[in-house]
This record gives C-alpha cells, sequence and structure tokens, in this order.
C-alpha cells in the first residue's frame, strides 16, 4: 500500500479551519487521552460551535486518524530528507536518528497522540499508518544492513536494532519535555549516540 502525498491531503482537509481544528484536537488528546475527549470539547477550545468540526471530520475516529496520518507521513518525509545518498552508513544512521528522535521531540504533543492512539483508529485507518510506520522502519533497516555488509557496523540483528532505535524515538514524544532535558537538539544528539553504540559503530 502506497501512500501518496496527495492522498494525505486530501484525508487532511486542506482548509485553515480543518488544520485550527487538527492542532486544537492535537492538545485535547495529548492532555486527556483521544477516549476522554470530545468534538465539543475540541470546538470550544477555539471558539467554534459544537458542530462545527463534522463539516471536516464526519467523526473523532476521522479526526483522530487525520492527525495520525499528517504525523506518519512527516516523519516519514523528515527521515527520508534526511538519509543522504552518497555518505557512510555511519553517516546516514546519524543524519536519520538525529531527525527522527528531534522530530518525536519538536512535535511532542502531536507525535504522542499519532504515536500512542492507534489503536482506537478502525482497521482500515490502522492498515494505512502501519503500512507507512514499514516504510519508516525500512529507511533505517536499509541503512543497518549496508552497514554490517560494509564492515562499518558489528553484525546485528536488523530487525531487533531497528526496533530498538525507533521504539526509543518515538518515547520521546511521551515525556518530553522534561525538567531536565527541554532542548530537541541535545536529546536527538544523545539517542544518535545510543543507536551508534547499539551497532557497534564509531563516529567518523
Amino acid at each position: 500500500m502506497d501512500v501518496s502525498r496527495s492522498t494525505v491531503l486530501g484525508e487532511l482537509g486542506t482548509s485553515k479551519a480543518a488544520a485550527r481544528i487538527r492542532a486544537a484536537a492535537i492538545e485535547v488528546f495529548a492532555a486527556k487521552g483521544y477516549g476522554a475527549a470530545g468534538t465539543r470539547e475540541i470546538a470550544a477550545s477555539i471558539g467554534l460551535s459544537p458542530g462545527a468540526v463534522y463539516p471536516h471530520y464526519k467523526t473523532k475516529e476521522a479526526l483522530l486518524y487525520a492527525i495520525s496520518l499528517e504525523g506518519h507521513a512527516d516523519v516519514l518525509d523528515t527521515v527520508t530528507a534526511a538519509d543522504h545518498a552518497g555518505t557512510s552508513a555511519t553517516e546516514r544512521l546519524m543524519s536519520t536518528v538525529h531527525a527522527y528522535v528531534g522530530w518525536h521531540a519538536e512535535h511532542h504533543a502531536g507525535a504522542r497522540v499519532a504515536q500512542y492512539e492507534l489503536r482506537s483508529l478502525s482497521p482500515e485507518h490502522f492498515a494505512v499508518i502501519a503500512e507507512i510506520r514499514r516504510s519508516t522502519s525500512r529507511v533505517f533497516s536499509e541503512i543497518i544492513e549496508t552497514g554490517s555488509a560494509a564492515g562499518e557496523f558489528d553484525p546485528v540483528d536488523v530487525g531487533v536494532a531497528t526496533l530498538a532505535i525507533t521504539s526509543l524515538g518515538v518515547d520521546v514524544s511521551r515525556w518530553f519535555p522534561s525538567m531536565k532535558f527541554s532542548d530537541a537538539d541535545v536529546i536527538a544528539a544523545g539517542y544518535v549516540e545510543l543507536a551508534l553504540r547499539m551497532v557497534g559503530a564509531r563516529k567518523p
């Protein structure tokens, strides 16, 4: 299943009102959880009437799907853009992990909703998101495989290493920012070091 950018935009809604509703829903869902939040509360938080959500999103689940689709597509775009062809596997891993972790820190509220409310999506919508997630994971898997084959990385279980890197990155959105850590770039740099150690790489 290939999700095109036009498909993403069509599902999101391109109006300013739809964007405002998504932004408000992210704040409400992140604060209360999807199950405890209602569309009336979301609309009221931005001064709209109780029924203002439905012309843009027919159900609360459709709104959650739009948020999740936007977030996951943006993550994939961010990681893909950070994967610089022609550089070493070590450099590729550093840049993609930094981008991945940094995104989850900088967009922590939206990432928290997109990543931790997946169980509330319909099976059809979940399948779309799952394919985007697999595409993102494949970026890391390919880098790790390339690095291992070139002798830059220690022989590792590619699937386990990929899962560890992506899981740690996602988890940043759960707790960031904290009293101790509030700089997304610092966190991303630290997680790059961890990723390099996982695969037995060294900084170039």
